[in-house]
């Protein structure tokens, strides 16, 4: 099982609010059989405790500490919302990436996507990939390294 996988991508997504994009992604980890259902609660929890935005339009809302044991196997969910979602940073957030890790894989997750969004010319051709291979292409060349 990859990390990340087309079921697990979705671009020009439009959400109401950061709870609806939490969901959204959570609900692709938990269909892809990385958490159970209950992991996505566990998303808001974390939301409402600390916001997940990290900045430059990226934020990557992932579960409580507690919820740790929950997690089956390490995945990430990509929604693309070329509109923006406001996360409570100083700017919406346009890449959302839910997260289920095991361990401390959260942390090599959270610095590789972090390193790679950091480049601008990077993030504009994430916002801008025209298809789920294409984006999981740009995250396994950035995140290889």
């Amino acid at each position: 099982m990859t990390i990340l996988s087309t079921d697990k991508v979705k671009l020009n997504v439009s959400v109401k609010d950061k709870y609806e994009a939490i969901r959204l992604v959570g609900q692709m980890l938990v269909d892809a059989g990385h958490a159970p259902q209950a992991y996505i609660e566990k998303m808001i929890e974390r939301e409402d405790a600390l916001s997940t935005y990290i900045g430059g339009g990226l934020a990557m809302p992932h579960g409580t500490n507690d919820s740790k044991a929950l997690i089956q196997s390490t995945g990430m969910a990509i929604i693309i919302v070329p509109s923006g979602v406001d996360f409570g940073g100083e700017e919406p957030a346009q890449l959302i990436i839910g997260l289920a890790a095991i361990g401390d894989d959260h942390l090599d997750i959270l610095t590789n996507v972090a390193v790679l969004v950091s480049e601008e010319e990077d993030m504009q051709r994430i916002l801008n990939a025209a298809s789920e291979q294409e984006l999981i292409a740009i995250f396994e060349s950035g995140m290889a390294s």
